[in-house]
């Protein structure tokens, strides 16, 4: 059993973490509306406190999530820009949690069908993940595929920009295939819009 006098030395860890655990523990369970309440306490509480921002980064990400698995894109999307933009003040632009970030920002981006807003940001974030992550980095690939769905899915799409489409996740599903292997869900993903893809891609052809 806890004893009072550790709750009073080290409030702030021990509250913040079973709150953490919680919230969790509900979204798992698919309990999301009462893991919503817990996890805006919880980012209520940590700015209150002046808690590092780390801490209140990862709070607004697990926020986010929690958001979009109930279908409230438009406020999942504005804490995953906020989010993106501190790591970017913090961290620059290739730090690896950046670059997490980016791509959990793209996706809300896709999530919304703001495909321009899109696919502007991953144009810039590709070469970054690469250059500092290298081709075959589960990010990069992530960030590739993105950027293909975007181009795919865009009604503003023009015939090239569906060949890019196709061109660039045949060469990604390549890579993950051979990084992950065939089985591996990402791969799995990848070879699924690829079809998806070249689909659109004949459709238009035969116009």
């Amino acid at each position: 059993m806890l004893r009072t006098s550790s709750v009073s030395a080290r409030p702030r860890y021990v509250f913040q973490q079973a709150m953490n655990l919680l919230g969790a523990g509900l979204s798992d369970g698919d309990h999301d509306e009462d893991a919503l309440s817990v996890k805006e306490a919880e980012l209520s509480m940590l700015r209150r406190v002046g808690a590092p921002e780390g801490h209140i980064l990862v709070a607004q990400g697990n926020l986010a999530g929690t958001y979009r698995a109930l279908g409230r894109l438009e406020e999942a999307l504005r804490m995953r820009r906020d989010i993106y933009s501190e790591c970017v003040r913090i961290h620059g632009e290739e730090h690896g949690e950046t670059l997490h970030e980016a791509i959990c920002y793209a996706n809300a981006l896709l999530n919304l069908n703001r495909f321009q807003e899109a696919k502007s940001l991953l144009r810039k974030m590709m070469p970054v993940a690469r250059r500092v992550l290298g081709e075959s980095h589960e990010l990069a690939l992530r960030m590739r595929w993105a950027y293909a769905v975007a181009l795919c899915n865009d009604p503003a799409s023009t015939l090239d920009d569906l060949r890019e489409a196709v061109t660039t996740l045949e060469e990604t599903e390549r890579t993950t295939r051979r990084v992950f292997g065939g089985a591996h869900p990402l791969t799995e993903a990848i070879e699924h819009a690829l079809q998806n893809a070249q689909a659109a891609l004949r459709a238009r052809e035969t116009e």
